[in-house]
């Protein structure tokens, strides 16, 4: 008989989950990516303020909108100024890099800040073709990225023992890093569960496939050393703003950047909100974009808390983290403000 795992879960309320904080040090017209790192540390410390649990960096390439592209060396930075947020990676595309080198530039973080780093693995590239050729060169890397990942926690706990690897990460070796899969189809959903690791699932941009990623990981997780029961995180763009009005007109930075994907543009820096998208997308492109970002919670602190329960409900996650791209840094500081009172209320 199959496991009914997520169909017996009863669904959290969002006063009892922990809010999270996913950062792109996004990088916006008429500013510099050293902008970007200012005002990501300035979120990072209000958030730590405000109750966040983590405060993540993703990995992307060839991007001029996004900064993080050198994930650890940023984690780094917002862990100095930092002192009890979790920091980590939202997350470190494996197939790009050596394992070795991971559990070092992680070691070395979890060594200079104890028991505050998370490791997020994908295995998408976090870029284009071109790119990807430049960071991989072998191109199906990512095809063996359960044996990497296999690799990079044995640096971390080496199956024979601490001596037993020839070659050893230092640090690394012994330290007790947190292991996540992120995803947005059901193959990391898949692993994490056979593994028993912390999933997170990308809802921001893969809505459809997100109750499916859940399920499956739920149905087919086995206890492991690391958990005894499922953990799943979703991600999810949230605005929140005074009224339904301006959060909705605040977020059109971030529906005008999915836009210019959508119709194949080169990536560009993140543009300022607009007052009427209809005179930009075509009523294809409205749909397409509106599908694609249809679990964005949008609005006041109220709309916002109706529409996270609702994606709570579907879901049964265990924990948000929330992207907000917000074009002016005192309106997504507010907006983070803001969404530190929903659950509260």
């Amino acid at each position: 008989m199959m496991n009914n795992r997520f169909q017996d879960k009863v669904a959290k309320n969002l006063s009892e989950i922990p809010l999270s904080v996913l950062d792109l040090a996004p990088v916006v017209e008429g500013s510099t990516p050293a902008d970007a790192f200012k005002n990501s540390l300035d979120l990072a410390q209000h958030a730590e303020k405000w109750g966040y649990h983590r405060y993540w960096f993703a990995e992307h390439h060839n991007m001029p909108a996004v900064a993080s592209s050198a994930t650890s060396v940023v984690i780094g930075h917002i862990a100095s100024g930092t002192s009890t947020i979790r920091v980590g990676s939202g997350g470190i595309m494996l197939p790009n890099h050596a394992p070795l080198v991971i559990a070092e530039q992680f070691g070395t973080l979890e060594s200079l800040h104890p028991g505050r780093v998370d490791l997020g693995l994908g295995r998408a590239p976090g870029s284009d073709m071109s790119t990807t050729r430049a960071l991989r060169r072998d191109l199906r890397s990512h095809e063996d990225f359960p044996a990497q990942l296999e690799e990079l926690r044995n640096y971390f706990n080496p199956p024979g023992g601490l001596g037993s690897l020839t070659v050893q990460a230092v640090p690394g070796k012994g330290l007790n890093i947190p292991i996540w899969l992120l995803g947005s189809s059901g193959f990391s959903a898949q692993l994490a569960a056979e593994l028993g690791l912390p999933f997170a699932f990308a809802a921001h941009f893969a809505p459809d496939y997100t109750v499916q990623a859940m399920q499956l990981y739920h149905n087919n997780f086995k206890p492991s050393e690391v958990l005894d029961e499922p953990y799943a995180m979703i991600g999810l763009n949230v605005v929140v703003a005074n009224t339904d009005q301006e959060a909705k007109r605040l977020f059109t930075t971030q529906q005008q950047s999915f836009l210019n994907l959508v119709r194949g543009g080169k990536p560009a820096l993140l543009k300022p909100p607009v007052d009427d998208m209809d005179e930009i997308w075509s009523p294809y492109e409205k749909e397409t974009l509106e599908n694609q970002m249809k679990l964005s919670a949008i609005g006041t602190i109220e709309t916002v808390t109706e529409k996270l329960q609702t994606v709570l409900n579907m879901t049964k996650a265990d924990e948000i983290m929330v992207n907000g791209s917000v074009f002016d840094h005192a309106a997504r500081l507010y907006s983070y403000e803001l969404l530190s009172k929903v659950s509260k209320k």
